[in-house]
């Protein structure tokens, strides 16, 4: 496909990257409104006049739980239907998730609720990580690390539309609405914009390229977990931290963590455009991102909770997924919506069982349990770095194994 031909499919790009922005919305909402949706719950009051927030980190926990089932159906269906029915399956499902929750009446519709939300994400995944590769060939990894850009945007814009509706005393729910008015409109578009082609796989015909896994693909896949839990774990703990630590206004952590985010994908694009292999930017971000764990653990202060938040943004939510998946994406073009799937599932199972581990160790550290789960982060971040040094390691290999003579 040459540039010109590739223009026509910009516009289905942009209402791609939009139906991310509704995905980083649908990533942290919940956060911002644990306490709402734990009084709307009937969850118990704490000696502080809060409300505990377990069963609803649970129900967040649940977003790994639909991802992880979904995927295992989203990625084939996404090779041999097509991107645009797993990109609208995506839409629909976001849309069922955000009309339900406002009006959830407990704990167990919000958890099914959240299943869906968690659904949405993985037809999403499949659909616009290999659109993008197919939309952008030659620029397809920092097209696919610009996929963060969406979900930052709206992360960022987040605390300032909260902070909108409640200086107006508008019910909470209307983010919700509002979200699924967009996810709708969006959905409407997708499904008459054009798509690019891909190589579909034909039922009976069998699949045209083997997925073979080396080491260096089984690392990639072990990634999606690691990188996927630095920042989840930040995102689930930074307010209760914040409030910990004497921070007047914790929501400000957010918006200093989408800054870093922004700033991050600029750099890792021109970084990449440097030719700075992608392996090495998956050893750099995490380290600096495992520091930055260590300093907020000992160093107890409210300023630390907000360079903290800018720090993660860069080096740990800053497109590291997104590039773990586009290497993959590389390594087997042909099976581009498996693979997206193989990688997410490794991220859900992140989502679900850190996520959940979160929950038990906030109910058993009562008030110092936020350090609890950076202590948590540190450790799984940390092997994080030891997998990402061994996929240099493997790729050096392949390399060398290319380059020799055949006799």
């Amino acid at each position: 496909m040459n540039t010109l031909d590739s223009r026509r499919y910009y516009p289905t790009a942009l209402a791609l990257y939009i139906t991310y922005f509704v995905l980083g919305i649908a990533a942290t909402i919940m956060g911002q409104y644990k306490q709402s949706f734990a009084a709307l719950w009937g969850a118990e009051k704490l000696a502080d006049g809060s409300y505990d927030v377990s069963g609803v980190v649970a129900v967040i926990a649940a977003i790994g739980l639909g991802r992880l089932v979904a995927f295992l159906v989203a990625g084939p269906l996404s090779d041999r239907l097509g991107r645009r029915l797993s990109g609208l399956i995506g839409c629909g499902l976001y849309a069922v998730f955000f009309l339900g929750i406002t009006f959830a009446p407990n704990l167990y519709v919000g958890y099914a609720l959240a299943v869906i939300s968690g659904m949405a994400n993985s037809f999403l995944d499949t659909s616009i990580t290999p659109s993008c590769m197919e939309i952008f060939k030659e620029k397809g990894t920092i097209a696919n690390i610009f996929t963060k850009l969406s979900i930052s945007i709206a992360q960022f814009l987040l605390p300032f539309a909260i902070g909108f509706v409640a200086a107006r005393e508008l019910p909470f729910r209307t983010i919700f609405l509002a979200t699924a008015v967009i996810i709708l409109v969006d959905g409407a578009f997708l499904a008459f914009l054009p798509f690019p082609p891909f190589e579909k796989v034909v039922k009976g015909q069998g699949k045209r390229e083997t997925m073979r896994f080396t080491p260096a693909a089984i690392v990639l896949i072990c990634l999606g977990f690691t990188t996927s839990t630095t920042f989840m774990l930040w995102m689930n703990c930074n307010q209760e931290l914040g409030r910990l630590y004497g921070l007047a206004d914790p929501s400000k952590i957010q918006s200093f963590y989408s800054v870093g985010i922004v700033l991050a994908l600029f750099v890792s694009a021109a970084l990449l455009k440097r030719k700075v292999e992608p392996a090495k930017i998956l050893v750099a971000y995490p380290t600096v991102a495992f520091l930055t764990l260590a300093v907020i653990y000992f160093v107890q202060k409210p300023a630390m909770c907000l360079a903290g938040g800018f720090l993660l943004g860069f080096f740990a939510a800053g497109g590291v997924l997104q590039l773990v998946t586009a290497v993959a994406n590389e390594m087997f073009p042909k099976n581009r919506g498996v693979i997206t799937s193989i990688v997410m599932i490794s991220s859900s199972l992140a989502n679900y069982i850190v996520i959940s581990v979160a929950g038990v160790l906030t109910r058993v550290g009562g008030a110092n349990g936020p350090r609890l789960v950076v202590l948590f982060n540190m450790a799984v971040t940390l092997l994080g770095i030891v997998l990402a040094l061994y996929l240099n390691v493997c790729q050096k290999r392949e390399r060398a194994a290319k380059a020799e003579p055949t006799t």
